[in-house]
């Protein structure tokens, strides 16, 4: 198809041309206005059980620990946690949960026992709250680890809130986004409109060879 005939069909099927474009207008209005969103997050950290020799519990995490507490991130990871999660009234977010390490070049990756919690949330009391209710399963599953083993409760590894769920807005780029929702729109609109043009002429053609096709009456 040549260009001639692309700007020949868009002509002939303007309508279709109008209305898709007005789609992306009303799609972009939405753009222009998204809906609020909040990121929640929260730091929490596996802690040993306090000993003589290590009276203050973190300085004393050790890569066993971060080990233990990834193991636990699996879990909730996995369709049944996910479902455990949803249980627990974590639905309608977005929830991530990231090993963290100390913060600093020296130390290796996902040796210190941290874990930050994210959840996304229409606004800063859902995401709070989706944030403090992972925190809540991921401590029960450490409990539940422990009670398994019929650990002491001298000798139990705790969950501590390091940093409290906090929320904050977030701000998209809209120019970016405008400039997505009108380069997608304006593609679709040509697309659409070229294809509706090959199907009406279609349609056109089919009924005239179909009279052609059928028989011609004999006089008798």
């Amino acid at each position: 198809m040549s260009p001639r005939d692309v700007a020949e069909a868009l002509l002939r099927r303007w309508y279709v041309l109008v209305i898709a474009l007005l789609l992306t207008a009303a799609g972009a209005y939405q753009v222009l206005r998204p809906a609020p969103e909040y990121l929640s997050s929260a730091v929490v950290v596996l802690k040993p059980p306090v000993t003589g020799n290590q009276p203050n519990q973190l300085t004393n995490l050790q890569p066993p620990l971060a080990a233990l507490s990834y193991g636990v991130i699996q879990q909730l990871e996995s369709p049944a946690g996910r479902r455990e999660l949803k249980a627990a009234g974590v639905h309608g977010t977005t929830y991530q949960l990231i090993p963290r390490n100390s913060g600093t070049s020296a130390t290796p990756r996902y040796l210190i026992p941290s874990l930050q919690v994210q959840a996304r949330g229409a606004g800063p009391v859902e995401a709070d709250t989706a944030v403090q209710r992972i925190i809540d399963v991921y401590t029960r599953h450490v409990v539940d680890m422990q009670d398994a083993q019929h650990i002491a409760a001298g000798s139990r590894i705790s969950a501590a809130v390091l940093v409290a769920p906090s929320a904050a807005a977030l701000h998209g780029t809209r120019s970016r986004a405008l400039a997505g929702t009108a380069l997608l729109g304006a593609s679709v609109a040509v697309l659409g409109t070229l294809w509706f043009d090959q199907y009406a002429l279609r349609r056109r053609k089919v009924p005239a060879g179909r009279r052609q096709a059928d028989p011609v009456p004999v006089a008798h």
